[in-house]
């Protein structure tokens, strides 16, 4: 028999929050609204609370217990997490896929189809018990309000990326988020746009104007409509094309008062 070195007593009384194994690239199938299914690859992350007095975890486990992973779902993210616990002998632990997501869109004029990307993650977590995270990152247009207003013609206008992340307890599609997203925009962005598509979007995102604000709080307003999600953080980054920097608003829904409230921490 080989020694077991992680399973060795550890005498310093420091418990770790989290101990695990992340940057595991892995085939994953996930749910797609219109299709069914979606195949894609995700960047896993895995990890487990360890108490003060063992000195490692066994990390091949992890490996281990996302073979059992068939398609995506919150019953199969629970089973993968009951598996951790019970195999690694802890009282947390945490799973973590990060995945990109396409959808097709249809040019507004034109009618013709191309797939957007969306960068999505779930995150999930089991102590007592089962809470499931899901984040989606959503490529959208804004025009400054201000520049339109102060201008005898034109307005600066950009790609901005609206970061939304909520925990529900019905399925809520990525699909569903990713509309809330666009129609809290000056526009959606599309993969593929004629002459006469380009025509109608830039003129639809000038007499729809958006400030990073008014974004967030409209697709935060869609989100608090939705009785199905129970928490919810939204962050908007405006990548101005006439500054050297971003601009970004961020707000989330407190679980404690049940309530909004502006998110003057860190942005993440």
């Amino acid at each position: 028999m080989l020694k077991d070195v992680q399973g060795e007593r550890d005498i310093r009384k420091v418990p770790l929050k989290h101990v695990g194994i992340k940057n595991l690239h892995w085939p994953i199938i996930v749910k797609d609204k219109i299709k069914g299914i979606q195949h894609t690859v995700a960047e896993v992350t895995m990890a487990v609370d360890l108490p003060h007095d063992l000195r490692g975890t066994h990390m091949s486990r992890f490996v281990e217990c996302l073979q059992d992973l068939g398609a995506v779902s919150p019953v199969a993210l629970e089973s993968i997490l009951d598996t951790l616990k019970d195999k690694l002998v802890a009282e947390k632990s945490m799973l973590e896929i990060e995945f990109p997501y396409f959808i097709t869109k249809a040019a507004p004029v034109s009618k013709q189809e191309a797939f957007l990307d969306l960068h999505c993650r779930y995150r999930a977590e089991k102590a007592a018990n089962f809470e499931l995270y899901v984040c989606v990152e959503v490529p959208i247009h804004t025009l400054c309000p201000c520049s339109k207003e102060i201008s005898r013609y034109g307005a600066h206008n950009q790609r901005a990326v609206a970061k939304v992340e909520i925990r529900a307890e019905e399925l809520v599609w990525i699909e569903e988020l990713a509309e809330m997203a666009e129609a809290g925009a000056s526009s959606p962005i599309y993969p593929l746009l004629k002459r006469p598509d380009e025509k109608f979007v830039t003129e639809h995102a000038y007499e729809n104007p958006r400030f990073v604000e008014d974004v967030v709080r409209e697709i935060a307003l869609s989100l608090e409509h939705d009785d199905r999600i129970k928490w919810y953080k939204v962050t908007v980054e405006s990548i101005e094309s006439i500054h050297n920097h971003s601009a970004f608003a961020c707000v989330e829904k407190s679980a404690e008062s049940n309530s909004l409230y502006a998110d003057k921490g860190e942005y993440l």
